[in-house]
This record gives structure tokens, sequence and C-alpha cells, in this order.
């Protein structure tokens, strides 16, 4: 009997798996019953290693496999099959190439890099600051995970395609929805504490949920320290693996968890009638810029995924504001982002897409905006994407925005307009009637002329950046000092009203007034054209104390408090019904799919009339005004509205019109106390004679009967 030396024994393991040439697509790890093909793309590599390990641990790998370039390269297209390999094998790459930073290449053997496409990945002995510089980082390196996605049981389940017309978003992130103790539930800040709060969103009413980013980050990045404290990456928009579900989230370690999860998390979503949208970071990578750590795209090819400087390619050009910019309009990383859409449309059953930055898209590979950018009409026209709900948030940090001519038919965004429109009409700044008025209707100024519908407008009041809605008529000022950035983060003119006092109050008129502001918001947002948007926590009033800029706060100022649901019951009634009220009534008054075109039903109104507190006369011109009306004729038997903003600091009458056969009846008025704000169906009160009393700075709405 021949013994092995220790030595031999190590050699014996490294080549322990049987090779073949293997194929060059699909991209990534693929299993199947009798091993894996590996795929990787790079062009300017000259050498590529494939590290397999046996344990999430291990600090050396148990193969290495030297893909020969004359056997495993087909174009730039670097692949080996793997025989006997299983799932659940971890594995990682190191790829050598010219060393010439002046010319854009990165390449660096001694750095561990992930796969573009891994299903996941494990960061248990990640060290961010060994991936920067020069060093071998191989025992504190990221390594990506083979997984079998094919082993799930959807119990039939499918994207839902609910039309946008019927669509109500809430943006939430998924470990602040549940994190604070006060949830109360068993997998606080997971996929899976979302599941147990279902029967809550169902009550509200919303019909999408719109995931702050879930892709694979560095959630261990610490930016910085305030008072002992470490703040990290909290909000996710620094994502580093696209195809792979953020491992913080899940409830379990188990290599594959954070698939499952996620998947359990869209089908119950998907059994209680609730879509689910992603928002996704294309725009830019957690690599950062030229100081930043090298994961997988710089160490692949860093000249094909980055705009870089044309000058001086050490450094990267800046169009995200987060230190680098994905050339997403190269023909590789086109399809790395239209093949991982695609992916979590066919494999996860997503329904839809929030392109963060989204104008980044529309640059050329010279940073030029494209009048036909080419991943956005393949994003437009994959067959795969043709039912799903597709968002841009039409701007960049560079100065290029888009808001009512973002390329494409279908796109919808995040409109901008809107948000700052309304919130200066509440806050009662003056002139503003026609402004508000194009909002209301759908932002026809911005989108009817290129052939677009109300339905390519988001409507918002709020999102994750900035103030909440609480804090909107709370404070007049920032305060983001336990950011640590010496309140110089976040943006100073938040157009917000703080109704005579600088955060929290225990007077109880402005406490009244900034409740009632509130719901003006909310009846605004709600009764517009378009799509509404609502952010997780302000139909209970939740605060972030002042800071519009909580991005790395993982704590009780980020995290939903849900002691707030009881103490603010009268707010989360207003929103639950006055969704309600936009769900189940007056179709063709409040969820239109085209715009306003004049038709008058059989009672003489039109679709939609303007006035002032004066029938037919809004006052366009007006420099001083602060109110606006609107009539919407219902049609096929449906109701009419007939709906009063004053925004004034007085009361004030409003002349409303006569209707044929039918009488009008008060369904919301913001300045009454809860439970007559708002009236549940068949409660509505009798309104006589042509003239409406409207209290200072409400909202009332009629419904004909």
């Amino acid at each position: 009997m021949i013994l092995t030396t220790a030595t031999q024994q190590v050699e014996l393991a490294k080549t322990k798996y049987q090779l073949e040439p293997g194929c060059q697509h699909p991209l990534g790890a693929t299993p199947n019953s009798e091993g894996v093909n590996f795929a990787i793309f790079s062009e300017h590599a000259t050498s590529v290693e494939l590290l397999l390990f046996d344990n999430h641990d291990d600090l050396e790998p148990t193969q290495i496999i030297q893909l020969d370039p004359r056997i495993n390269k087909t174009f730039h297209f670097w692949h080996v099959y793997v025989r006997g390999l299983k799932p659940c094998t971890y594995y990682a790459y190191r790829v050598s190439g010219p060393q010439d930073i002046q010319a854009g290449h990165r390449f660096d053997g001694n750095k561990v890099l992930l796969d573009p496409y891994a299903k996941g990945n494990t960061n248990a002995l990640w060290n961010r600051v060994d991936a920067i510089g020069t060093k071998d980082n191989i025992a504190t390196s990221m390594r990506s995970v083979v997984v079998d996605i094919s082993d799930y049981d959807w119990e039939g389940d499918r994207p839902l395609n609910r039309p946008m017309s019927e669509t109500i978003v809430y943006e939430l992130h998924v470990a602040g929805f549940t994190k604070s103790p006060s949830s109360g539930c068993q997998h606080c800040g997971t996929f899976s504490g979302i599941v147990e709060k279902i029967p809550y969103l169902k009550e509200l009413g919303i019909t999408a949920v719109e995931l702050m980013p879930i892709f694979d980050f560095d959630e261990k990045n610490i930016f910085r320290e305030v008072d002992g404290k470490p703040l990290r990456d909290y909000w996710g928009y620094n994502p580093h693996s696209y195809f792979a579900p953020e491992g913080s989230y899940c409830t379990s370690p188990e290599i594959g968890s954070q698939i499952r999860e996620f998947r359990d998390l869209v089908k119950a979503l998907h059994k209680a009638g609730i879509e689910v949208i992603l928002d996704v970071v294309f725009n830019h990578t957690d690599e950062g810029n030229h100081d930043g750590p090298t994961i997988n795209f710089k160490g692949l090819d860093n000249s094909i995924y980055y705009h870089l400087v044309p000058f001086n390619k050490y450094y990267y050009m800046d169009y995200s504001g987060c230190g680098n910019t994905v050339n997403c309009n190269h023909p590789m990383v086109e399809k790395l982002i239209v093949d991982c859409l695609e992916f979590w449309v066919k494999e996860m059953h997503v329904d839809g897409f929030r392109f963060d930055e989204g104008s980044i898209l529309a640059r050329g590979q010279d940073g030029v905006p494209l009048i036909h950018p080419p991943v956005i009409w393949h994003i437009e026209t994959s067959e795969i994407l043709a039912d799903t709900k597709i968002i841009a948030e039409a701007w960049d940090a560079a100065g290029l925005y888009q808001i009512g001519y973002f390329p494409g038919y279908r796109w919808a965004e995040w409109n901008g307009r809107y948000r700052d429109d309304i919130r200066r009409f509440v806050k009662g700044d003056s002139g503003l009637a026609g402004s508000a008025a194009w909002r209301i209707a759908g932002s026809a100024d911005l989108y009817q002329a290129s052939g677009h519908l109300p339905i390519n407008s988001v409507n918002f009041i709020t999102c994750h950046d900035g103030f909440t809605l609480n804090d909107l008529v709370s404070y007049n000022n920032k305060h983001n000092e336990a950011n640590g950035e010496g309140n110089r983060d976040g943006i100073n003119d938040n157009l917000s009203w703080n109704c005579g006092v600088e955060g929290e109050t225990e007077d109880r008129e402005i406490d009244a007034l900034r409740r009632q502001q509130i719901k003006n918001f909310a009846a605004i947002l709600l009764l517009s054209q378009g799509v509404p948007m609502i952010v997780a926590g302000d139909e209970v009033r939740r605060t972030q104390q002042g800071n519009n800029n909580a991005y790395c706060q993982d704590s009780e100022i980020s995290w939903f408090d849900w002691s707030l649901v009881e103490k603010n019951a009268d707010i989360f009634r207003f929103f639950k019904l006055a969704i309600e009220f936009r769900k189940c009534y007056c179709q063709s008054a409040l969820r239109r799919s085209q715009f306003f075109s004049g038709d008058v039903n059989e009672r003489g109104l039109a679709d939609m009339s303007w006035h002032g507190t004066k029938l037919f006369n809004p006052g366009w011109y007006d420099p001083h005004s602060r109110v606006l009306a609107l009539t919407l004729g219902g049609f096929e038997g449906e109701a009419d509205l007939h709906i009063m903003f004053n925004m004034y600091w007085d009361a004030l009458e409003f002349e409303t019109p006569s209707i044929q056969g039918r009488n009008w009846y008060k369904v919301i008025d913001t300045a009454e106390p809860s439970p007559m704000d708002i009236m549940e169906p068949g409660k509505e009160i009798l309104v006589s004679g042509n003239v409406c009393p409207v209290k200072e700075r409400s909202v009332v709405v009629l419904i004909s009967k």
C-alpha cells in the first residue's frame, strides 16, 4: 500500500472533478443532473481560473481549474463543464489581463471575483478593505454559490398582469418594514416578515409593493461612525450582483435559501392579489470609483462595464453621483441587464421594475443621451417583459432630466413635477391653480403631445428619498445630523411647511392642522389621474425625525414603528377608505387610461370641468389664487364627482353645478375629524343648495346619487 503525502493529497483534491470544454451560453453557473456549466464574459482577459470551494469559509479552494483559451474560450466567452459537481458548491474566479490602468484595464490575478450571473453569494469571510489595492484577498473574499433554481413548487403562480390604471403602489424597505420589535413578527427584517404583514397590506388596499433594492449588496459596508455607532449601507442602492437576492433579508443561511424565500414572498403576495415591483439599480455598482474595491466587474473587464474618463481612463465618469457609472449601452452590458430582468420575471415571477436613475440607461457609450437607446428599447420590446410594468426615475445625478420624454412608449415615470407642484399647492403657495390642475388631470402637458397616457405618470408626494409625509408637514428644514455629514447631505429645498413649529409638538391645534394637511395630500394623490404611489408608513405618520436622507440609518429613524398603526388609526382609516374609494367608484372619472376629451354625459356634465369658487372660473392667471375645483362627469351609470380644494387660510364658499335627476352627497371633508373626514359607502351626507362651504386648508369631495 502506497501512502500519499499531505501535499499529494491536496493535489489530488485539486483535480477531483472531470473537466469538459463546456458551453458559452447561458452565462453563469448552470447545473444539470451530471454537473455544472460555468461561463463568463471577458473581452480583454488573457487567463481565467475557476476556483471551487467545498465550504463557504474555506480559506483555500479545493480545486483550481485553469481555463485553456484553446479549449475553454469561444470568442470572448470563457467556459468549462465540471462533471460530477453538484449544486451548493461555492466558486469564484481569478482573471488576469492587461495591467494598464491608464487605458482602463484593472485586471489583477490577486483578486477573487464573484460571478456577475451568480444566483447566490456568501460574504462570511468578506473584508472590503482587502478588495482594494493589489493584496491577494483569497482568505477574505466573497464567493458565489451554484444554485439549482429548478426545484420549486410555484403552485400555479404567475405574474398578476394588473392594468396600470388599476395600480396603487406601496414603496417599502424589506428590512425596515418589520425590523422594529414593535412589528411583532417572528422573522423581523426579512422577506418572511413581509409575508407576516400581508393582512395589513390587504386591509390598506394597495395593489403592488415596490421593494427597495433586494439585489445582493454589501450590507457590511461601514461608511463612518457617529457617536460610536457604525453607519452602514442600509438602503442597498449599491448592488454588486444583479441575479442574487440579498442574503441578509433571509431567515436561513442555508445555500439557496435566498431564492426560495424570495419566491415564497412573491407567491404569498400574489395569492393576496398584490404585485411585486423591484427597485433596480443598473446605473452604478458597489465597486465605486478608482479607490473602490474590486468585486466582479472591475476585475472581469473594467473598460467594458463602466464609463471611463476619455482622456484618463484611470478615473470613472460619475453620472450617477455614486462613484461610477455602468456602461449600459455596450452590447454585453445591455445583454446582462435584459438577461437579469427576464430572469426575475421568468424564474421569480416579478411583476415590474422601477429603474433608479433610469436616465443613465439613455446614455450612449460616450455618455451622450441617445434618441433610441438600445437597452431601453430592448427592455421595451422584449416579449418576456411585454406584460411587465417598467417605471423610470427619469433623471440622473449629472443633470439629465427626462420627465415627459423618457425614451420608449410604455415606460412610466416617477413624476417629479407632480411631487413638487402638489407640495407647493398644499403648502399654500399662490398662483398654482394651473400647475395643480395639470398634475391632477394626469400631466397632459408633459405626456400627451408625445402620444403617452395618464398611466405613464407615477404620481407621488413622498418617496424613500426625502421627508416622510409626516415630516413634510412637521419640518421646514432637514435634520440629518445623525448621518455624520454635518447636515450637508440631502436636498435643502423640500417644499415643506411645519405648520408653525419645527418638529414634534404638544400643541393640539398644530397637530390637528398637520393631520389635515396629511389628509389633503392623500386625497389629492388618490383623486389624481395616473398611478399613485405611497411610501410605507405615511398612512400612519411614520417619522424620520426630520432626516431627509436616511440611506445609512438602520435604526428606529428608518424602521416602521408599528405602534403608530393604533396611535394614528384615524390617518390609517382615511388612507384605507380613500384607496377603496379610488378602486371601487367612478372608474371613468378616476382611473382613466386616456386623457380627458370633453365628452358630455346624459346629465350635461363634461368628463372634466374646471372651476374656482365660481363655476367655470378657475383663475388660471390669478397670481393670488390658492383654490381649485373640478367636476368629473360619470358615464354608463357611474356617479359624478365634484372636488373642491381650498388651500387658503380662511373658509370659502364654492358654487356647485346642478345635475339632472341627482343630488350631491359629501363623501370626503379633510377638515372634519374622523370618522366624518371620509364616509363609508352608504353614509354620505346630502348637500343641499348650489353652494358648499369649504373650510380653510381642506379638500371636499361630493358624489352624485
